[in-house]
């Protein structure tokens, strides 16, 4: 992956929708998440929750299936499963999640560790790892 050598700053606007869903905008995507139906959402759409489980998960195969790329080897049944728990204690948050990268079965034994090496370094979970700076404030 290619090291950004400045910092760029970059935008995502989020706005209420109606109940308890919300949407976000970035570039000239709309992304819509919501509430289950027992939290008082009406379930149209995956919660923030799931979107950050998701994003790690889709990051780690991105990754994954940019080694077996440059390799030469097919990305065919490439494929992550995430599981996540809450913490049980305050502030609300995620405890645990594990993740499982399905590998393609095309690819050699001997090249297992390194997928996993890289894929478990993606942008996302280096993120988690070395939490950013997060402030918010009013407008």
């Amino acid at each position: 992956m290619r090291q950004q050598s400045k910092v760029t700053t970059r935008r995502i606007d989020a706005r209420f929708l109606d109940g308890e869903a919300y949407e976000f905008a970035v570039r000239d995507h709309r992304v819509r998440v919501d509430q289950p139906v027992a939290d008082g959402g009406a379930d149209s759409a995956p919660t923030p929750v799931e979107l950050l489980v998701g994003s790690l998960a889709t990051c780690v195969a991105f990754y994954a299936g940019w080694y077996l790329t440059r390799h030469g080897l097919g990305r065919e049944g490439l494929r992550v499963s995430g599981d996540y728990e809450m913490a049980p204690d305050r502030p609300a948050r995620v405890g645990k999640i594990r993740l499982t990268v399905h590998v393609p079965p095309s690819l050699p034994a001997d090249r297992r560790a390194a997928l996993l090496a890289v894929a478990s370094h993606c942008t996302v979970e280096n993120t988690l790892a070395t939490p950013p700076d997060v402030t918010v404030g009013l407008a």
